[in-house]
């Protein structure tokens, strides 16, 4: 405890107690509301809005809303928010950061906020790390906006948009009622497996413009900041797809908005055709050896030639002097092979694909198909793993996740880790981190580090330990922070006979049910840093079951 707390008082405990009357307030409405149909209960929403139009503020009427929300998820989702969900809530309302510990509930808590913002009719965003999760959450979750009739539209990678639409497809149920609405069989799936399986039959395609015209846009930290981008590149203001950025809610906050933040978001046009040049330097630098003819800092992400080096470079394209001769063209070949071969690990940074090298984003693990690494990195890159070399680019727009995310007007974030990083997020975004208590004791132990001589030691400890815990039934969950440390791993698994789930960027189709059933009985998951970002790993596996998870 610091001197400063001793003296006046934990300052996160004295937010939660400001905002536990808030909370009973909303509790009291709860009673009442049970007593309304479904459709009084949507017209809540048209009240709200006219109470708006005459003066009174989205605080004035948190309570009610909040408490319509709650009421609207148990009879639509079988979920109730708990209070501690309600603190959250009015934390995300305030514009501040929520940390709450894995598995409270932060894609529920969302839709508290989320309502109440969109009620003001400027358009409320959902940052998501992924584009599955922006899909899957706002499959979910839509059915608690669309119950209280707002209308919600989710922007995917490639240019992909869809609207929620319950009302896409006429399925009929053996008893003859629609399997999509309330109670219908696909609707009773998507209650049971929504947290990690996206039900596509709610969703159809529409433009850009369609879905940030929606109450509410779930989308990637990514897509937001290339639309913004691509809207600053348009001839006219009809073609533009954003509106007036006025309030986010950024999920995993603390990697979006500290851990990418200086990140650039670039758009590029196609220049000039590359050259075979990259081909004949990938071979030449392929024969340089480390610490003799090049040196790595890897902090600082460069590489450079020593005098050795240089001078073996100089000998394979017949020059004297590189820099006289060569021009800065010859120079920059030189430097973008070394770094891609220095610096860039195949199935670490990236992975090839049919002929295609595909960029893996560093911080979730994923495949980003059309990304490309700038100022000729890329072609350097294609050119050392012998496939066809695309042409260049040029920059023709650029932003950072820190600049971008300024633009909002209300900017409000959740994560499990955010305390650790609050003097940051109160110095570059004036955001406050608020603690948030759990529904329940958190009984897991956190058990400290175990170091190793050689990773190979570490490996087969992994294994032993592993094949132990499966033999009592106990499921286990290993992450590994590439591709290439997880097929490694993988093979150590195999030699001791060890049934495993791989997750990595080669396989993230079926993300969700891997991770979903990762708590099944003896089940053992080999993940990279993508897996179970917002997917709950529930004991006994998923759709719940109460005996599988007491074993």
């Amino acid at each position: 405890m610091s001197i400063f707390t001793k003296f006046f008082g934990d300052p996160n405990a004295k937010i939660v107690k400001e905002i536990l009357p808030i909370v009973e307030k909303i509790n009291s409405i709860e009673i009442e509301l049970q007593k309304l149909s479904t459709e009084e209960l949507k017209n809540k929403t048209v009240e709200f809005k006219e109470r708006l139009a005459k003066g009174e503020t989205l605080d004035d009427i948190l309570p009610e809303a909040f408490a319509t929300v709650r009421e609207t998820s148990r009879r639509v989702t079988g979920m109730r928010h708990f209070d501690v969900q309600m603190i959250g809530g009015i934390a995300l309302h305030r514009g501040q950061i929520a940390e709450m510990r894995t598995g409270e509930g932060k894609t529920l808590v969302a839709t508290l906020p989320v309502y109440l913002n969109a009620l003001a009719g400027k358009g409320v965003h959902v940052v998501t790390v992924n584009d599955y999760l922006a899909k899957r959450d706002a499959v979910w979750m839509s059915q608690i906006y669309d119950a209280l009739g707002l209308t919600v539209g989710i922007i995917q990678q490639q240019l992909v948009s869809y609207k929620y639409n319950p009302l896409k497809l006429k399925i009929v149920d053996a008893d003859g009622k629609d399997a999509m609405s309330e109670g219908g069989s696909i609707d009773k799936e998507r209650d049971a497996k929504g947290a990690y399986k996206v039900e596509y039959e709610y969703l159809e395609t529409c433009t850009r413009q369609e879905a940030y015209a929606c109450d509410i846009t779930y989308g990637t930290n990514n897509e937001y900041g290339f639309d913004y981008l691509r809207d600053n590149m348009v001839g006219s203001v009809p073609e533009m797809a954003q509106r007036p950025f006025y309030f986010a809610i950024v999920d995993e906050v603390d990697s979006i908005l500290i851990d990418e933040a200086r990140t650039p978001l670039i758009i590029s046009a196609p220049a000039e055709e590359a050259t075979d040049m990259y081909y004949k330097f990938a071979d030449i630098v392929a024969r340089l050896e480390e610490n003799v003819d090049y040196n790595v800092d890897e902090k600082m992400r460069s590489s450079t030639l020593t005098e050795a080096g240089l001078k073996k470079v100089e000998q394979a394209i017949g020059v004297e002097n590189i820099y006289a001769e060569g021009g800065m063209q010859m120079v920059h070949h030189v430097e973008q092979s070394l770094r891609a071969r220095a610096l860039f690990k195949r199935d670490r940074d990236y992975v090839v694909d049919n002929g295609e090298v595909i960029i893996v984003d560093e911080f979730t693990g994923r495949k980003m198909p059309g990304r490309r690494y700038s100022e000729g990195l890329h072609q350097a890159i294609e050119a050392q793993e012998h496939v066809k070399i695309q042409r260049e680019s040029q920059t023709m727009a650029t932003i950072t996740f820190q600049n971008y995310f300024r633009l909002y007007e209300k900017l409000s974030g959740m994560t499990g880790t955010a305390v650790t990083e609050a003097e940051e997020f109160s110095k570059i975004y004036k955001l406050e981190v608020v603690v948030i208590p759990t529904n329940k004791n958190n009984l897991r132990v956190d058990n400290p580090d175990r170091i190793y001589k050689t990773e190979e030691a570490k490996n087969q400890a992994i294994a032993k330990t592993v094949k132990e815990l499966q033999e009592k039934g106990q499921p286990v969950l290993i992450g590994t922070i590439s591709v290439e440390k997880n097929e490694q791993l993988s093979l150590y698994l195999e030699r001791e006979g060890i049934k495993h789930e791989i997750l990595n960027a080669k396989n993230h189709e079926r993300e969700g049910e891997i991770i979903a059933q990762a708590g099944r009985a003896g089940a053992v998951t080999l993940a990279t840093n993508m897996a179970g970002r917002g997917v709950d790993i529930i004991l006994g596996g998923n759709p719940p079951d109460k005996d599988e998870a007491e074993k």
